[in-house]
């Protein structure tokens, strides 16, 4: 059996840089160092640089480099098919990785994974486009703070959400909503919006525009059609548009609203509009949106897998665990 070849460490690097300078011969320096001439000779031909010689540091640097075998993604073809395939359904890297870790009953890959993936493609490339695949379409990975806009507090029959009760915000009970609505470039335009906050379920709604009366209307239907288990409590920020709120009383919900300036107190919907924003960006125009396109994305969206529900999706909780009907799991097509 032939000796087992290892490289040569950091350390050793800086001892043959030295006894290189010292004029010592390959084999020489292998016999202070106790290494084999031939191992001597195939560092200083592969590790030495053009303009400034044989340097420790860089005989580090090209040493690891050929090391490194790629990211998985890029050594796997089809695991990386697989897995842009589902970015481009707009799910988060967890949701990926979540999900096919769920579906092959082991651990395929980490979210972590896609990120890092989708970075090194970014910066190898140039090409800014691979953001896309991300939930934000950022270049780059990190918190961008928001400014914060107008907050009205003066409404009849607020009650803050400090005197909502404690247990609530387990989301273990089903019922509990948070309602808000998505504004558009051009004015007047909006989308109801209520967000159950155990199943995570998106329920939108067309407005004529933001105000209190259409706003109190469309709620009233929604929560009326529903069973009294799966109307219990609502939250609201402090916009004008939610005013006539009382009338969800006769339905035997109570609402809350959040403190001012604190629209993070419902993040259950926040995250849901945010996420609803990548096929409804704020420059988007409802007058030229059809009625089967707004409801494509509301059902791609409660048909995505969550990370908070084990990953399984809003719609599967909402229907078989609430309701106890069957629904399906996941979209089998691309959205549009």
């Amino acid at each position: 059996m032939g000796r087992l070849y290892e490289q040569l460490s950091l350390e050793e690097r800086c001892t043959l840089s030295g006894l290189r300078q010292a004029g010592k011969t390959v084999r020489q320096i292998a016999a202070i160092m106790d290494r084999a001439p031939s191992t001597i000779a195939r560092e200083l031909k592969r590790n030495s640089g053009t303009q400034v010689g044989y340097q420790p540091g860089y005989a580090e640097q090209q040493a690891k480099s050929r090391c490194w075998r790629g990211s998985r993604l890029l050594r796997q073809p089809d695991l990386q098919n697989e897995v842009l395939k589902r970015l481009g359904y707009g799910w988060s890297p967890a949701q990926v990785a979540g999900r096919l870790n769920k579906e092959k009953r082991r651990k395929v890959i980490s979210y972590e994974s896609i990120y890092r993936f989708i970075d090194s493609q970014i910066r190898r490339t140039k090409d800014y486009s691979w953001r896309h695949y991300l939930p934000r379409g950022k270049s780059k990975r990190g918190w961008r703070g928001r400014r914060g806009g107008k907050v009205v507090d003066r409404i009849e029959g607020r009650v803050g959400i400090d005197r909502r009760p404690a247990y609530i915000d387990k989301r273990r009970q089903a019922g509990h909503w948070e309602g808000d609505l998505m504004l558009f470039a051009k004015y007047g335009q909006a989308v109801l919006v209520a967000h159950e906050r155990h199943s995570r379920l998106l329920v939108v709604s067309r407005q004529p525009n933001k105000a209190a009366e259409p706003v109190a209307t469309k709620f009233t239907e929604l929560f009326r059609s529903l069973p009294k288990s799966l109307r219990r409590t609502i939250t609201f920020d402090n916009g004008t548009e939610f005013s006539y709120h009382h009338r969800l009383h006769k339905l035997s919900m109570r609402t809350f609203f959040c403190d001012p300036h604190a629209p993070w107190q419902k993040g259950g919907i926040e995250n849901g509009i945010g996420r609803m924003r990548r096929g409804l960006p704020r420059k988007t125009d409802l007058a030229t949106l059809s009625d089967q396109r707004l409801l494509s994305l509301v059902r791609f969206y409660n048909h995505t897998p969550r990370k908070c529900l084990k990953y399984k999706t809003p719609a599967e909780v909402f229907i078989r665990h609430l309701l106890h009907l069957k629904c399906e799991s996941t979209p089998s097509n691309r959205r549009e």
